[in-house]
């Protein structure tokens, strides 16, 4: 809730042409979220609403996932509500660090922005700091996706968040995909638990609205040590806003803002992982 709190008040800041700006949070924390972003431009709806808009879901089985997967159903059945026919899809541990408007979303031929890319600067920074694990899953899930679609050629990444959608592209993986083989989305996710594969692959498998590439929007710091070597070359907000909309740290390793702080010796483990790291590069 304070992370989201910090997005709705960046997004208070810099969204210049007013953008509907939507959160959705389980009905039963609804009341706590409408006091704890009361002023801010939000939209609340819940989870339950977009979970009912399709007759394939069934919300006991969502409930009953774990939250990294159950979030990733909600986010990609929002478009049923037909609120918008594109949306950029937001994690709460984002902020935005200057103006935005549609024209950083739509192109000029109308359409939305599709971000595809080959994640070599991530590969690359892991290979340099000993995180070949992470290389080799990064692939490893990516083959599996594309083996589903029955693609070859090059690997893509789509993400990271913040993510720009079409309502078209889940759509065409709905008729195409998942009702010809009895499926909904819910079981997309446990089969492959990445929704962002399943949009980018279905939008080339099926192409229902033009490809126009797009780096991703936000500078995403997916590990400390990302962030850590980042503010040493000097990635200040200031500099990143020259080219990315707004910045994320992931709150896997992002604990300020945790109410409930880890053990004290975690915390200490990760203070001397840091400074060996600072001392060492």
């Amino acid at each position: 809730m304070l992370r989201l709190k910090l997005l709705a008040e960046s997004v208070q800041k810099f969204n210049e042409e007013c953008i509907d700006f939507y959160v959705s949070v389980p009905r039963g924390d609804k009341s706590l979220f409408d006091e704890a972003l009361k002023g801010l431009p939000v939209i609340l709806i819940t989870d339950e609403e977009i979970v009912s808009a399709n007759s394939a879901l069934v919300q006991s089985k969502i409930d009953s996932l774990r939250g990294g997967l159950s979030q990733q159903i909600i986010k990609s059945e929002f478009w049923r509500l037909g609120l918008a026919e594109s949306y950029l899809c937001l994690d709460s541990d984002c902020v935005f660090i200057r103006p935005f408007g549609e024209a950083d979303f739509i192109a000029s031929e109308g359409g939305p922005y599709t971000v595809i890319h080959e994640g070599k600067d991530f590969l690359q920074f892991a290979r340099l700091h000993g995180m070949e694990k992470i290389g080799d899953y990064f692939f490893s899930e990516r083959y599996k996706m594309m083996d589903v679609f029955e693609r070859t050629g090059r690997v893509y990444d789509y993400g990271p968040a913040p993510l720009l959608w079409n309502r078209s592209v889940w759509a065409a993986l709905d008729s195409h995909f998942l009702k010809p083989r009895g499926m909904s989305f819910y079981d997309a996710i446990l089969l492959h638990p990445s929704e962002i594969l399943w949009y980018g692959e279905a939008m080339l498998r099926y192409r229902p609205i033009p490809l126009i590439p797009a780096e991703p929007f936000f500078k995403v710091y997916l590990y400390e040590r990302q962030f850590i070597v980042g503010r040493k070359r000097g990635e200040t907000k200031e500099i990143l806003a020259e080219n990315y909309l707004g910045v994320g740290y992931q709150s896997n390793w992002d604990t300020k803002l945790d109410y409930i702080k880890k053990p004290f010796l975690s915390r200490v483990v990760r203070w001397m992982k840091r400074h060996i790291l600072r001392k060492d590069r």
